[in-house]
């Protein structure tokens, strides 16, 4: 039997801190599910060719995953590290949201300009890093980029040049990489700073990938949404007519049906 079985207030503190990667995993195994795991394997395109091909699900959901979290947030990472090279997407996920919470520990307004807590948050952005390739499916990816790396990239830090590193990631020629260095610019534009969505839309306006193509449309709708719309309307008169169709149906997503049919037929001119 699980040792998640029957945890109470009183005794949770204890067995976090005697928790291990092993046992998280066996734990979610335990909830394998066999139609939800179907569901999934084709709704994460794991098919031959497909985006996601090879990815392996246990059958679980988000919300079971995020109740796992909440036992587990306080492995140390290199126990996370054997979550993030596991072969179940959900505990790699699962490893994923761990960071997460992590990270978000340490953006509280009291401690958020702390030396401690700036390093601490540097370590884990870099942990993120080298298990990157990892979020090999977009979920992965978007659950986790913009509240890790996206936030960091807004706050105080020990390491300088938090541009070259975003821009690796950009330049990787991997598709996981590049959506990270998009998808990670929604923390800034909800923050009010457009600067990081422009310079990766701009990076990655005509990458071939649908994915990419989706998360160049998704961010700028957010810019408009949280900064500007005048500044999507000025990104879009300069790249409406040649960027990919997908990308810009994205983009005019919350304009008016007059203003979408505008941009669609700039394409076409």
């Amino acid at each position: 039997m699980s040792n998640f079985v029957g945890i109470n207030k009183q005794d949770d503190r204890q067995f976090k801190h005697h928790m291990t990667a092993n046992e998280v995993i066996r734990h979610m195994e335990s909830l394998r599910n066999e139609e939800q795991r179907n569901i999934l394997m084709r709704f994460f395109k794991t098919g031959k060719g497909e985006y996601g091909e090879g990815d392996e699900f246990l059958g679980i959901k988000v919300p079971q995953t995020r109740e796992v979290v909440k036992i587990s947030k306080d492995l140390p990472l290199n126990e996370v590290s054997v979550l993030l090279q596991n072969i179940w997407h959900e505990v790699r996920l699962c490893g994923f949201l761990i960071l997460v919470e992590k990270f978000e520990a340490l953006t509280k307004k009291r401690i958020v300009i702390d030396e401690d807590s700036t390093k601490k948050r540097d370590e884990i952005v870099l942990f993120y890093l080298k298990y990157a390739d990892f979020a090999n499916n977009w979920d992965l990816v978007d659950l986790s980029a913009p509240k890790i790396l996206g936030h960091w990239l807004m706050l105080p830090s020990f390491v300088e040049e938090k541009q070259t590193i975003v821009d690796e990631l950009a330049k990787s020629g991997r598709l996981w990489r590049q959506r990270i260095s998009m998808v990670c610019t929604l923390k800034p534009l909800q923050m009010g700073e457009a600067a990081w969505c422009l310079r990766y839309a701009e990076i990655h306006c005509q990458h071939p990938h649908d994915l990419m193509q989706k998360a160049v449309g998704w961010m700028l709708r957010e810019m408009g949404k949280h900064v500007s719309m005048d500044l999507l309307r000025s990104f879009l008169q300069i790249h409406a007519a040649t960027m990919p169709r997908t990308a810009l149906r994205y983009a005019i997503e919350h304009m008016s049906p007059q203003e979408k049919q505008d941009w669609m037929h700039k394409r076409y001119e």
